[in-house]
């Protein structure tokens, strides 16, 4: 062969072709209709050898512009320590994919059964499943759980506080599951709580969903909100970026059913939008309406430790119509990637790192208002994130950061920017960029 890597030679595709019945590739594609075929010539260039493929993305790698970063919405710039991508390379991990048969898969299910303690104790709940793709999905398969947990019941409520993007994947899944999505009103940038008692009293919801800190880097008070779900037989479902846990009130001590988020901000890099991780824990109660997969510690035949799949709904596999969610797999490389990182970190260094963001951000937010130029947009505590309103043009500022170096926070509308500052800004770095916005206003 002239391509020895390539997996099948002439004489096996004319093998598998004579098998179907057909006699050459281009007779696959038939059924399409030749006023859409592709019918010029690909811009795909000449195999390279080894070092020229080096060369060429390194070519392309220079013209990337690296920038200090005071964005967030969802994805943020934290430190990662250099030994992880060495550790998750290990043999020990790199086991099947499905931990089926634990006899080869103990690494996996180890590493899981520790991801999965780590995270009910950073949300203070009972029961963490295996993992999710993202934050977004997590959010939506809790909203499935909701109505297969609740009987006679077709309504969840959100509140307009929510990240649009999880807002926008959660209505994709009602969409398609029948599920109606009511949006409770929200009031100087915090969840209406009346509101949401008014839609209770309607009757006929399965959940509530409410994101702390919310979308806007708020921190809302949420006393009195799972009393009133549950008084209502509604299940309380809290969204949350991983991290800021370390210090808040996590979603147990508020009451929560399930609590769900993104993983990203331990650790992961930004990495242009992903990969991530979304987490899902529960009360035991509801462990069994849980999608994916549980691993749990038992010992084997002589005695010694071993780990286990010791809960996964099997419909996923034979009988999908009745499964309780159709994605049974789950980002297991990312939950291996945080699990590394919160081990690294241990509890007092995830809480410093989150205390660091804390006082950047309230340092940054501080000195732009400082400036006459910034006012903050609403009079509430807020995290590591928030939002302030420019006095002039949002657009040209933001150009003008990118000109100086930096990543100037998201447009949340013509008047207003949405800042966050993570353990890895430094005060030079803060003030270089307070700097900068004063600059372009001259």
């Amino acid at each position: 062969m002239a391509y020895k890597y390539f997996p099948h030679t002439e004489k096996d595709i004319a093998t598998m072709l004579e098998r179907i019945g057909i006699s050459s590739l281009k007779e696959l594609y038939a059924d399409v209709p030749d006023s859409i075929m592709f019918k010029g010539e690909y811009n795909i260039d000449e195999a390279k050898s080894e070092i020229e493929i080096r060369n060429y993305f390194k070519q392309l790698c220079e013209k990337n512009k690296l920038l200090t970063v005071f964005a967030g919405a969802g994805s943020y710039d934290h430190y990662t320590p250099a030994v992880i991508p060495s550790i998750i390379s290990r043999s020990e991990y790199l086991t099947s994919y499905t931990p089926y048969q634990a006899e080869v898969s103990q690494g996996t299910l180890h590493y899981i059964f520790e991801y999965q303690s780590m995270m009910a104790e950073l949300t203070g709940m009972d029961i963490s499943n295996a993992s999710m793709y993202d934050g977004s999905t997590a959010t939506a398969e809790a909203v499935l759980m909701a109505k297969a947990s609740t009987k006679k019941t077709d309504k969840v409520l959100v509140s307009s506080t929510i990240d649009p993007k999880i807002l926008n994947v959660v209505r994709t899944y009602a969409h398609f599951h029948g599920i109606e999505i009511k949006m409770i009103s929200q009031k100087d940038g915090v969840t209406d709580k009346a509101d949401m008692d008014a839609l209770l009293a309607e009757g006929g919801v399965a959940g509530v969903v409410v994101q702390q800190p919310n979308y806007y880097g708020i921190i809302e008070d949420y006393s009195g909100y799972a009393e009133s779900c549950h008084s209502s037989k509604a299940l309380f479902i809290m969204n949350s970026i991983a991290a800021d846990l370390a210090l808040l009130k996590t979603p147990g001590e508020w009451g929560a059913d399930i609590a769900v988020g993104d993983g990203q901000s331990l650790g992961i890099p930004m990495s242009f939008g992903g990969p991530s991780v979304g987490y899902m824990c529960c009360t035991e109660k509801l462990m069994r309406k849980m999608p994916g997969r549980i691993v749990g510690k038992t010992v084997d035949s002589n005695g010694q430790r071993a780990f286990v799949l010791t809960l996964q709904a099997r419909e996923q596999h034979i009988r999908r119509q009745k499964a309780t969610s159709n994605i049974c797999s789950n980002e297991s490389l990312m939950a291996l990637f945080v699990t590394i990182y919160m081990s690294l970190m241990g509890k007092e260094g995830v809480k410093e790192a989150a205390q660091l963001s804390y006082s950047g951000a309230h340092y940054l937010c501080e000195k732009l208002i400082a400036t006459g130029h910034f006012s903050l947009a609403y009079d509430q505590p807020f995290f590591n994130e928030f939002c302030v309103k420019y006095d002039g043009d949002i657009d040209k500022l933001q150009k003008h950061f990118i000109k100086n170096g930096f990543l100037g926070g998201v447009k949340v509308s013509d008047d207003t920017l949405m800042f966050a500052v993570t353990e890895k800004r430094t005060k030079e770095e803060i003030d270089s960029f307070v700097k900068t916005a004063k600059e372009a206003t001259l």
